[in-house]
C-alpha cells in the first residue's frame, strides 16, 4: 500500500519559486484581518457572489450545468431542483454551507470525509453518498475527437478504506505538530486525494471542498470572498496538467509533487490578488457610486462587464451601475462593445 508521510516533504518543495509563493501568501494572511474588521457589510456581500461562483463553476468542471438564474436561486435556496445536475448543485450548496459556518469543528478524519460526500449527494435521487468506491475506477481524458485514454489507475477499491485512514490520520498530526507549513501540506493532501480516488463519483467536487476546508483551518480564508473553484476552472488545462504530471510514479512513492504545489499555491495567490484588488476599489468608498464604477476601469486592462463591475462592487445595484456606465459612454470616457449578453465596455484612452 501507498505509504503516508507528511512530516517528511521532499526538499524540492521547498525551491525558490514555491518558497516565493508561500511568503507572499503569508503577507496576504496578515492583511486579511485588516480588510476583514475594515469592510464587514460589504465583504459579506463578496461571500454571497462567492457561494454562487464557486458552486457553479466545481460543478461545470465535471460536466454539471445549470442557467445562471437557477444557479443563484438553488444556492440562495429560493427554488427546488429541478433535475438530476440541479441535486448536484444543491448538494455541492449544503456542504459548501457546512464548511463555511463549521470549518473551525470539522476535523478531516476519514468518517468526516465519508459525511460531506454523503451531504454531497443528500438531494439525488439516483446515488447515495457517503461510501468509497466499490468496484475500481480508472481516471480517463477524452480528445476533442472522442477518443479517450487512461491518465492514472488510482488505489483499487480494496484498498480505499485503509489507505484513506492512513491518509487522513496522517495529516492530522502533521498539521497538529506545525513543522510543515500548511501551505505545503494541503496541496500535497490534496494531490494525494485525487491519486486514491475514493469514491465512484464526486472525487473532483469533494477535492475542491476539501481545498477550501483546509486552506480556512489554516486561516487563509481568501475562498470566502473569491472563488477558488472558478480560478481552477479559468485555468482547467493547467490544473489536469500538472495533476497528471504530479502523479506520475505516485503508487511507488516516487512521484514529483513540485508541478501541481506551484500551481495550487499560484491560484490561491491570485485569488488573494484578486482579493486585494476588491478591496482597493472599497476603499474608496469616500467617491459616490458612479465614481467607484468609473475607478474599475482606472484598475482594471480590457473588457468589463456589467456583470464584473457588479462582481467588484456588490453593494451597488444593478441599476445604478447602468446608469453611471451610459453617463461614462456619453462622456466618451468608455466605448460599448459587443450586444446582448455579451455586452462589455472599455476605457478609451
Amino acid at each position: 500500500m501507498r505509504e503516508f508521510n507528511y512530516l517528511r516533504i521532499d526538499e524540492e518543495l521547498y525551491n525558490k519559486e514555491i518558497v516565493g509563493l508561500m511568503t507572499e501568501l503569508h503577507e496576504y494572511r496578515g492583511k486579511q484581518e485588516l480588510y476583514m474588521e475594515s469592510y464587514p457589510d460589504v465583504l459579506e456581500a463578496m461571500v454571497k457572489v462567492a457561494k454562487i461562483q464557486s458552486t457553479g463553476a466545481s460543478n461545470r468542471i465535471e460536466g454539471i450545468y445549470t442557467s445562471e438564474k437557477r444557479l443563484g436561486d438553488l444556492v440562495n435556496e429560493k427554488t427546488e431542483p429541478r433535475n438530476r445536475n440541479e441535486e448536484e448543485i444543491a448538494g455541492y450548496r449544503e456542504v459548501l454551507n457546512t464548511i463555511h459556518e463549521n470549518y473551525d469543528y470539522i476535523v478531516p478524519r476519514s468518517n468526516v470525509v465519508l459525511q460531506l460526500h454523503r451531504n454531497l449527494y443528500a438531494y439525488n435521487s439516483g446515488f447515495v453518498g457517503g461510501n468509497y468506491k466499490h468496484a475500481d475506477n480508472v481516471i480517463e481524458e477524452q480528445n476533442e475527437l472522442g477518443e479517450k485514454r487512461v491518465r492514472f489507475t488510482p488505489v483499487p477499491a480494496y484498498l480505499t478504506k485503509e489507505t484513506m485512514e492512513a491518509m487522513c490520520g496522517n495529516f492530522i498530526e502533521a498539521i497538529k505538530k506545525e513543522s510543515v507549513d500548511p501551505l505545503l501540506l494541503i496541496p500535497v493532501f490534496i494531490l494525494d486525494f485525487l491519486c486514491v480516488h475514493p469514491f465512484n463519483d464526486g472525487n473532483g467536487r469533494m477535492s475542491r471542498l476539501l481545498t477550501l476546508l483546509l486552506l480556512y483551518q489554516n486561516s487563509y480564508i481568501v475562498g470566502k470572498y473569491i472563488s477558488i473553484e472558478m480560478m481552477i476552472e479559468k485555468t482547467k488545462e493547467s490544473y489536469y496538467e500538472t495533476l497528471e504530471m504530479s502523479s506520475f510514479g505516485w503508487h511507488e512513492n516516487n512521484n514529483d509533487y513540485v508541478p501541481f504545489v506551484k500551481y495550487y499555491l499560484g491560484v490561491v495567490l491570485a485569488a488573494y490578488r484578486e482579493f486585494s484588488s476588491r478591496v482597493e476599489i472599497l476603499r474608496n468608498q469616500g467617491l459616490s457610486k458612479s465614481e467607484r464604477v468609473k475607478h474599475v476601469f482606472e484598475t482594471k486592462v480590457g473588457k468589463i462587464s456589467k456583470s464584473d463591475i457588479s462582481k467588484l462592487c456588490p453593494d451597488i445595484s444593478i441599476t445604478t451601475i447602468e446608469k453611471a456606465l451610459a453617463e461614462l459612454v456619453k462622456n466618451n470616457y468608455i466605448r460599448k462593445v459587443g450586444g446582448g449578453r455579451s455586452t462589455a465596455y472599455i476605457r478609451n484612452d
